[in-house]
C-alpha cells in the first residue's frame, strides 16, 4: 500500500531522547503489541506499530542501504516507491512476528559512540523458558533525532547486510520494478497469516 504518510519524514521518538531512549520507546510499544496481540489481530498490530516504527527507524536510509551501489541508478519515482514498500513490509513483518506475549521482556545492555558518530545500542530480547536474544541496534542521527538505520541479530548478523545479497538478486530479475513488486508481495502475504 503505498501512502503518502510514508513518503514524508515521520516525526522523530522522542526528539530530546538519545539513543537508548528510541530503543526504548520501540521495545514498550513491541511488548504492547504483544500482549494486545490476539485481540487486535496482525492488521491492528500493523496499525500500532506503524506510526512507532516510522519514528524509530530510518525507513528512507534502511532502503538505500539494503538497495546498496544501485540506489544511485534507480530513477526518483522507483526510489520512492522502493521505500514505501520496504516501510510496509518492514512494519508487517514485526507485525506479523509480535503475536503474542509469554513473559517475554527487553533489557538494555548499554550504549557506545562509534568512530564515526552512529550509536550501538546493546539489548537483550528475555524469553521464557528459552536463551535470551542478542539484538545490537545500529542508530544514526539525522535532523536533530536518533533513528535505527540497522539491527545486528544475534549481536552481529547485519539485518541489512543479509537482505542486499537478496535484493541485488531481484534487482538483476527486473530492475526497481521487480524488487519493490516482490516486497509488496511479501508485504501482503504476512498480512494475511
Amino acid at each position: 500500500m503505498l501512502t503518502a504518510a510514508l513518503l514524508l519524514p515521520a516525526a522523530p521518538v522522542r526528539a530530546q531522547a538519545g539513543a537508548s531512549g528510541v530503543v526504548e520507546t520501540l521495545h514498550a510499544a513491541l511488548i504492547g503489541v504483544m500482549r494486545d496481540a490476539r485481540r487486535l489481530g496482525v492488521r491492528g498490530r500493523l496499525d500500532r506499530l506503524r506510526p512507532v516504527m516510522q519514528s524509530a527507524f530510518d525507513l528512507p536510509a534502511m532502503t538505500r542501504i539494503a538497495v546498496g551501489p544501485a540506489w544511485s541508478g534507480i530513477a526518483p519515482d522507483q526510489q520512492a516507491a522502493l521505500v514505501a514498500a520496504f516501510s510496509d513490509w518492514t512494519i508487517a513483518t514485526y507485525a506479523n512476528r509480535f503475536d503474542g506475549y509469554s513473559g517475554e521482556s527487553f533489557a538494555t545492555t548499554g550504549e557506545s559512540t562509534l568512530a564515526n558518530g552512529d550509536h550501538l545500542v546493546r539489548t537483550v530480547l528475555n524469553r521464557v523458558n528459552n536463551a535470551p536474544v542478542q539484538l545490537n541496534y545500529l542508530l544514526r542521527q539525522g535532523q536533530g533525532a536518533w533513528r535505527i538505520v540497522d539491527i545486528y541479530l544475534t549481536g552481529t548478523i547485519s539485518e541489512l547486510a543479509s537482505r542486499r545479497a537478496e535484493f541485488a538478486t531481484l534487482l538483476r530479475e527486473g530492475g526497481a520494478e521487480r524488487l519493490t513488486a516482490e516486497l509488496r508481495r511479501r508485504a501482503a502475504d504476512l498480512l494475511r497469516a
